[in-house]
């Protein structure tokens, strides 16, 4: 590792502002004199509308402008915002509806953008939402993920989005008829609210023919196309920039309605406008997560080893199709469906339904946490059907290390792994072997302990292709511009040390330049862990270029042959030379011999192919059966990131990511009423986790470097998340299984707790 990064744990630089007050965020930037939005939302789920009169409104104290879809209409705005579609088992298409960015002729969620309004102040234009008068004919809402139901869309008359599949469905049917077990599960995965800390929010600013949005999110690139396609202007018109931003979590990296609304008023109105979401509101319009509900089947030969595996998976896309709901909740699922396991007959069906309720999209790794959930709930449930150890029966059945590359039977090609070693690790690191009496001891005291195991795979996603440019600055001090976004994981620290480490130059002196359209021409965003892996190959290919041209221009400085010349990551260096520069003097040389041209340097580089995080997660959970309260006792993580260039930000990720799928596996839970009205929409009825709830977590690094880029580096954003659900899942079905209990589903409430340990006694009453 010490050619590519010294794997030193450096404390967060952007931390010291962050915690002094000093984050720049979007609604701290605002330009002055900006005038403040508010959107009108639908109230209910499903209707005609029959009127809109919002010409009190626009009358009102302080209001500049109330726009509604007939003035987006007036003004040539009649595009509707972009969305992906997959093919259907027949072929055909899946159905693309359009989505409006203010509602037309129908309301199809409560929250739906209705109208747009500005004012001198948010209070003015919230008064002025009261005066709007919107008339409309009620619809039944559709509120299961069932086929039928009343139609959101002409397109989709049985409310299906999309019928997708993959593998081989009759091998694996023929896999099942041959078996000598098998073993099936429902699996349920509750709908989740993003809730990142800082809430969406924008401002827009003309100036001349341009316009400049500031957005709160993962990445400016979509967000400039999405703008100039809906506004229908040329792309070099916008310029898009992400300043600070409050966590993202797959939800800030999508286009949203508000972006391009508050551009098109900004210049009706002739002043900058800025909008922020409140927190009910986001409840209402974010981007949601999971919701999908899978019926998984394995079957096992005499040995117990799988040799099919089927899955028929129904999830809620929501009202609309939003920008990639279709490919996440279809092909992206499948990439890690077979975890880390040799199964070679697969079939998996998924499909997509309508719904009056706002979209769901890439949230917390989507597609990768439902996947590895379904199929480690399923392998917890064979090894206790089938009376087989857990982990033996894991080790059966795992890809073994003389098999890589392996390609798994949806295309996946694995390039390394040791997944038998990781699991050892963990079970020294969890302590296995002292569970049985940890179990006793609270038996003992009338608790119920259960231990859960859950071995995941993560396919690293997104762009696999990034630029980086370097440049040193009059003042000394050099900056590197960077094609991803950081929304809270460390981005400065890490991209700064890894370029310190590659150059010699001090860390401190490095500055990272991210999320500006204008001076950045290309990037792939933050999303799907490839941050760190593809910003860092994008960085050395620069490096490189720099080196290259550096040493070029030394040969004669030294007065020895260019080929003579080398660099160690510190000086450059020659035989017969007693110049011994450091990067930051030649650029000082550089600058005062004229040639500006080696300031600045830049590359692109393409990851050959992607990596695959895996590891380990043990949970214990305590539950007390008066009152059905879990708690998440002991939680053990043993991961191979691969090489680590920064171990305390990759325990960082995993420690977040951990408590987020606690969160979901014990309180958060989205709920509406059959009439599409949002139940959970505050703090008072959605239960974050906190901090009493989430134990001391171990992390542990075992790693076996990636052949898929130079450093052997593999993503670890989603990793904490994606093993957590179902190993605390999976902990909570251990300790109830003896009593009875055969089907535990997230999210483990304590009524819901109460009520399976005491289901049998409820019955007799």
């Amino acid at each position: 590792m010490e050619k590519f990064g010294k794997s030193q744990p450096v404390k967060r630089v952007e931390d010291v502002r962050f915690l002094t007050g000093e984050g720049r965020y979007v609604d701290d930037i605002a330009p002055e004199g900006a005038l403040f939005a508010f959107v009108f939302r639908a109230p209910v789920a499903h209707a005609v509308i029959t009127g809109l009169d919002v010409a009190e409104a626009r009358t009102a104290p302080g209001v500049h402008a109330v726009l509604t879809a007939d003035d987006l209409k007036a003004a040539g705005i009649t595009k509707s915002m972009s969305a992906q579609t997959v093919k259907n088992l027949d072929g055909s298409m899946g159905a693309a509806p359009r989505r409006p960015i203010l509602a037309e002729e129908r309301l199809r969620f409560v929250g739906e953008p209705v109208s747009f309004i500005v004012a001198e102040t948010l209070d003015q234009a919230r008064d002025a939402a009261e005066l709007i008068d919107l008339s409309y004919d009620e619809l039944p809402a559709k509120m299961d993920i069932q086929a039928g139901g009343a139609p959101l869309h002409a397109e989709a008359p049985d409310n299906v989005a999309f019928d997708w599949g993959m593998g081989d469905e009759a091998a694996t049917d023929a896999a099942f008829a041959a078996a000598a077990h098998t073993v099936s599960l429902e699996v349920p995965d509750n709908r989740i609210i993003v809730n990142s800390l800082e809430p969406r929010g924008c401002y827009a600013e003309w100036k001349g023919e341009r316009v400049h949005v500031s957005v709160g999110g993962q990445g400016v690139w979509a967000q400039k196309s999405e703008i100039a396609e809906l506004l229908n202007i040329d792309a070099e018109r916008v310029r898009v920039t992400n300043p600070d931003t409050g966590g993202g979590f797959g939800m800030k990296g999508f286009p949203y309605p508000e972006y391009a609304l508050a551009a098109h008023a900004a210049k009706t109105v002739g002043k900058p406008v800025r909008w922020m979401s409140e927190r009910t509101e986001a409840m209402l319009t974010d981007n949601a997560g999971r919701d999908l509900t899978s019926f998984a089947e394995f079957a096992f030969d005499e040995n117990h080893k799988i040799i099919g595996y089927r899955v028929h998976t129904r999830c809620n896309l929501g009202a609309y199709n939003s920008m990639y709901a279709q490919f996440i909740q279809s092909q992206l699922f499948s990439r890690v469906l077979m975890g880390v396991y040799d199964v070679q007959a697969t079939w998996l069906r998924v499909e997509g339904i309508y719904t009056n309720t706002t979209y769901v999209d890439a949230y917390r790794g989507a597609g990768r946490p439902e996947a590895i959930y379904v199929l480690e709930r399923l392998i917890d449930r064979a090894a206790r059907t089938l009376g087989v150890d857990p982990l033996e029966l894991r080790r059966i059945n795992f890809i073994k290390p003389d098999q890589f590359p392996y390609q798994n039977s949806t295309g996946e090609l694995y390039d390394v792994g040791d997944f038998d070693k990781v699991l050892r690790r963990a079970e020294l690191e969890a302590d296995l072997a002292g569970f049985a009496a940890r179990k006793e001891a609270d038996a003992g005291r009338g608790l119920l302990r259960g231990l859960g195991l859950c071995y995941y795979i993560e396919s690293i996603l997104g762009d696999p292709s990034e630029g980086a440019k370097i440049a040193f600055n009059e003042d000394g001090t050099v900056s590197i511009y960077v094609g991803t976004q950081s929304t809270g994981q460390g981005h400065e620290t890490v991209y700064a040390q890894f370029l310190s480490d590659q150059t010699g130059i001090p860390a401190d002196q490095i500055f990272v330049v991210q999320g500006d359209s204008d001076q950045i021409a290309q990037g792939g965003g933050t999303g799907g862990s490839r941050s760190v892996t593809v910003q860092n190959t994008a960085t050395l290919a620069t490096v490189e270029v720099m080196t290259t041209a550096f040493t070029a221009f030394l040969a004669d400085e030294m007065g020895v042959p260019a080929s003579e010349i080398s660099f160690d990551d510190e000086r450059f260096r020659a035989d017969g030379s007693n110049m011994t520069p450091t990067m930051l003097e030649v650029a000082e040389l550089a600058r005062e011999k004229g040639r500006d041209d080696l300031l600045s340097h830049a590359a692109r580089a393409t990851l050959p192919a992607r990596s695959f995080p895996n590891g380990c997660h043990v949970s214990e959970v305590v539950i007390d059966p008066d009152t059905g309260v879990v708690s998440v006792d002991r939680y053990t993580v043993v991961d191979d990131f691969g090489n680590l260039i920064n171990p305390m930000l990759a325990e960082g990720q995993v420690h977040g990511g951990v408590a987020q799928g606690i969160g979901q596996a014990i309180s958060e839970h989205v709920v509406f009423d059959e009439q599409g009205q949002l139940l959970t929409a505050s703090f008072m009825d959605y239960a974050m986790p906190r901090a009493d709830g989430v134990p001391n977590i171990s992390f542990t690094s075992e790693p076996v470097p990636s052949t898929a880029n130079i450093m052997g580096m593999k993503g670890c954003g989603e990793a904490g998340t994606v093993g957590a659900l179902a190993a605390v899942a999976n902990a909570v079905q251990d300790a109830l299984w003896e009593h009875g209990v055969r089907q535990a589903d997230m999210p483990f409430t304590p009524l819901k707790v109460w009520e399976l340990l005491n289901s049998e006694a409820i019955a007799a009453e």
